[in-house]
């Protein structure tokens, strides 16, 4: 089962630094990121390989911006801290952020294999 963690602008980099990570930016008055959480909380509950870390907007807005977040909700998917894939759509459907990580983790599978038959 992945794991959900509540990053600050504190915590954030340390949180992201290792894995592969959902990151869900989400606000307090935002409706559409308060109806997109249990099915986010369920993505991590159904992948044991990710991590979601969740980040309020509105507690860490210079690191929103340094992360060129332009509104709330918006989805990062990182690896080993690397941002690989953002999720544009302003509010995702659930079905639709389904389909975005689940193909973006079947890329990582991909390119992680890939490695393997390199090295």
């Amino acid at each position: 089962m992945g794991s959900v963690v509540e990053a600050t602008a504190e915590t954030f980099r340390e949180a992201v630094s290792a894995g592969t990570v959902l990151v869900d930016v989400w606000g307090p008055h935002c409706a559409p990121c308060l109806a997109l959480m249990p099915h986010v909380e369920r993505l991590a509950a159904e992948r044991p390989e990710l991590t979601v870390v969740k980040l309020d907007a509105t507690k860490a807005r210079r690191l929103c911006i340094d992360l060129r977040i332009a509104s709330v909700p918006a989805f990062l998917m990182l690896v080993e801290g690397r941002e690989i894939a953002r999720l544009a759509e302003r509010p995702p459907s659930p079905e639709r952020l389904r389909a975005w990580v689940d193909a973006t983790l079947g890329s990582v599978r991909n390119d992680a294999v890939g490695k393997e038959e390199v090295s």
